[in-house]
């Protein structure tokens, strides 16, 4: 086979077998991933020799690089622009031209994420049944079309309306990435990965500030109407492009070749969670739903983003409490993103490096958000205006803690239906607690906000116990396979991975099976 591999160009499929082969029930089990390795007569022998070419895979891996992040990262930078128009506006000129009040604001935030957490699991239901990119890009452009017409707005209806859509087209985001980054990247490599995107609302957040104080020099328009258009026609121009340039999976990539392929796919079998497969399997959906590893994560998850919910929807107006300028309110708020991208990347590089090392960022990276709340809510601000300042850059360390937290099922779950559904679940806790952080944050404790502040500090001291529990579960977890594979004789070696077919599998289901922790 590799004489015959060299004669031939690399672009072209080896050959193409009927899948009638592997017989109707067989054929829709196996993980696509495998059926296109059989398809093409790759061999387990072949791709080891493949994968054990360093210089290709890291060749490979740099051109996945450049063709996969770039896309989310972009897409994370308008995400958080965009969802963050309503801050910005708020800023502005936004309560008195559309009458809202605090309350309303803060309910503006929550619906939202009530968009969020019922559209959420619909669109991942349709990404794994027809094209994850298309959907994707489908919805950036819809979004896009939703904050141009928030701008035509004038009351709490209208923008309750517009919030509410924009939730539902925002919502697949997240999770189609997770997957995406779990389909492309191996189980060490996918921290990072996630965190170069996700820190790109680190990136979002200081871009925003500065577009928002170049908007803001606008008197002949109002301002937070212009915020509103200009952030929406960049997205819908981005969404067309990402539209022809995101690949769907890695089997359908046209700017792969079948032996990159081949890779990637031989790369993913070595996790044991597999690369695609379209069937919903019902099972597999009861299965995560009663994971203790997934309902762990989600109740993480729902704590993170209590405090998220409240941060992200008052932080600007803390700090328009520190002073009286609208306008240097945004810019004392550009230093918190610069913070932002500093948490996630150092935490997720270091999990992407040390092995079995997330559960214990997850931990640390809270302790700087302790820190940072207790310098807000208790330091003076007329004499210590810095240390506030300083507390809210330091509270976004939790972020990093998010991201790892996120990615977890996508790595950590086996069986394409059940890691599709563990992310969905987390990520409706993430919702959940989104809709109740605002409100932790009462207007008549403004600026200081008291309550916001023990809500957050009972949340993050929470969030180190759950850390802890989830890393002793996945600890015992291996242990006990470890315990069996000795009894049984059971190999768990690269060999073994790249010979297993993929039947699509949980973790559950698989004794070879990991967890990373």
């Amino acid at each position: 086979m590799d004489s015959k591999l060299e004669e031939n160009d690399i672009k072209k499929t080896i050959s193409n077998p009927k899948l009638e082969e592997f017989g109707v029930g067989e054929s829709s089990s196996l993980d696509e991933g495998d059926i296109f390795l059989r398809n093409n007569n790759f061999t387990s022998e072949y791709i080891q020799e493949l994968l054990s070419d360093k210089d290709l895979n890291k060749r490979l891996l740099r051109k996945v690089d450049l063709v996969i992040l770039p896309m989310l990262a972009g897409t994370y930078v308008l995400q958080y622009i965009d969802k963050s128009a309503l801050a910005y506006s708020a800023v502005f000129d936004l309560f008195t031209d559309t009458g809202i009040n605090q309350n309303q604001y803060s309910w503006l935030a929550s619906i939202f994420y009530f968009a969020y957490l019922a559209a959420e699991y619909p669109w991942s239901y349709l990404a794994q049944k027809t094209k994850m990119a298309k959907v994707v890009a489908g919805c950036v452009v819809s979004w896009g079309i939703v904050l141009m017409a928030t701008a035509a707005c004038n009351s709490f209806a209208g923008l309750s309306v517009c919030r509410f859509l924009l939730g539902v087209f925002e919502a697949p985001i997240t999770p189609c990435f997770m997957m995406i980054i779990s389909m492309w990247y191996t189980r060490q490599e996918q921290p990072f990965r996630a965190g170069v995107f996700y820190s790109c609302n680190g990136v979002g957040s200081m871009l925003g500030g500065l577009v928002s104080f170049g908007i803001g020099q606008i008197n002949s328009f109002p301002v937070w109407r212009a915020i509103f258009l200009i952030c929406g026609g960049v997205t819908i121009a981005w969404g067309v492009l990402m539209f022809f340039i995101l690949p769907d999976d890695v089997i359908s990539a046209k700017r792969f070749s079948p032996e990159e392929k081949a890779i990637l796919i031989g790369r993913g079998k070595l996790g044991r969670t597999g690369i695609l497969n379209r069937n919903i399997k019902w099972y597999q959906i009861k299965e995560a739903l009663l994971d203790p590893q997934v309902l762990l994560l989600a109740l993480f998850m729902l704590l993170n983003e209590v405090m998220n919910g409240g941060i992200a929807s008052f932080g600007k107006l803390i700090i328009k409490g520190l002073v009286t300028k609208p306008l240097l309110t945004t810019v004392l708020g550009i230093p918190q993103g610069a913070f932002q991208v500093f948490w996630i990347l150092t935490g997720t590089w270091m999990a992407s490096h040390f092995r079995n090392f997330r559960t214990i960022i997850m931990a640390a990276y809270l302790i700087p958000t302790i820190l940072g709340i207790l310098l807000i809510w208790k330091l003076d601000r007329k004499h210590h205006l810095y240390g506030v300042l300083f507390g809210y850059y330091m509270v976004g360390s939790y972020v990093c803690s998010l991201v790892l937290a996120l990615q977890m099922p996508s790595t950590n779950l086996g069986g394409y239906t059940k890691r599709t559904t563990g992310v969905a679940v987390v990520f409706m806790a993430y919702c959940a607690g989104n809709i109740i952080g605002p409100h932790a944050f009462l207007a008549k404790e403004s600026p200081t906000y008291p309550t916001g502040c023990i809500t957050i500090l009972s949340c993050s001291a929470t969030q180190v116990v759950i850390s802890i529990a989830l890393r002793m579960l996945l600890i015992r977890r291996n242990k006990l396979r470890d315990a069996a594979d000795t009894t049984s004789g059971i190999s768990e070696s690269q060999d073994s991975a790249l010979e297993e077919v993929g039947h699509d599998l949980t973790d559950f289901e698989n004794p070879r099976f990991r967890y990373i922790y």
